[in-house]
């Protein structure tokens, strides 16, 4: 085999890290820039802990529904939701949806600034990793690795923050008739649906600044002025 094929096997050895190595990288920017994501996994923290909120919420009144007494369906009436006789569910209203959905949209875009600002803030960093032969997909892996990490946390916090004042908030209304109706299944279904949704908000709000990460010239990234 030719020398130079040999030596492109073994370079190309070299620029391939382990995914350990890329996930200790990404733990150690996390760190150095702690404030910063700390500001934008709290962002993604309120909007899972409402998501959570109002699902659990309605979690807890469909098990009270389910019991089929007549004086909980009274109390959920007074406590503000719109039941007719023949309704057994209760459900979101258009104005909770609405707010939900502006929440995660709001939150999409914070992660999306922050993470463009974190990229002008590695420009130098880029540009040395690239420099020294780092392709781009193992930038692309480092930026995603961070979202990861960050939305998996904000969301498990903003989920189990979301269901610990639902619960809270059922036993201020119903008082202790709200363990024995709840449903810990729709309930435990609700906090994955909660962390899901933040998780994968999380990544998708990283996706353009990656790409602009990865796609940056050496020589370009190493130039630009901090």
């Amino acid at each position: 085999m030719p020398r130079n094929s040999l030596n492109a096997g073994r370079v190309e050895r070299l620029l391939v890290l382990p995914f350990r190595k890329s996930l200790e990288i990404s733990f150690q920017s996390i760190r150095a820039r702690f404030f910063r994501s700390f500001i934008t996994t709290m962002t993604l923290v309120l909007a899972v802990s409402f998501l959570a909120f109002v699902s659990i919420t309605n979690d807890i009144a469909n098990g009270m529904l389910d019991s089929g007494k007549a004086e909980f369906r009274q109390q959920l009436i007074r406590s503000g939701y719109d039941l007719d006789e023949e309704d057994s569910r209760a459900d979101s209203s258009p104005k909770q949806r609405w707010l939900i959905i502006l929440s995660l949209l709001v939150c999409a875009v914070g992660i999306i600034n922050a993470q463009l600002m974190a990229v002008t803030e590695r420009f130098r960093e880029i540009g040395t990793m690239k420099c020294l032969g780092a392709l781009d997909r193992f930038i692309l892996r480092l930026f995603l690795l961070e979202a990861g990490m960050q939305g998996l946390v904000g969301s498990a916090v903003g989920a189990l923050g979301g269901g610990f004042f639902a619960l809270l908030n059922g036993f201020w209304h119903f008082g202790s008739a709200v363990v024995p109706y709840l449903p810990w299944t729709d309930f435990s279904f609700s906090l994955l649906i909660a962390i899901g949704t933040g998780c994968t908000l999380s990544l998708l709000g990283v996706i353009y600044p990656a790409v602009v990460a990865a796609r940056m010239q050496p020589v370009e990234a190493m130039r630009a002025e901090q």
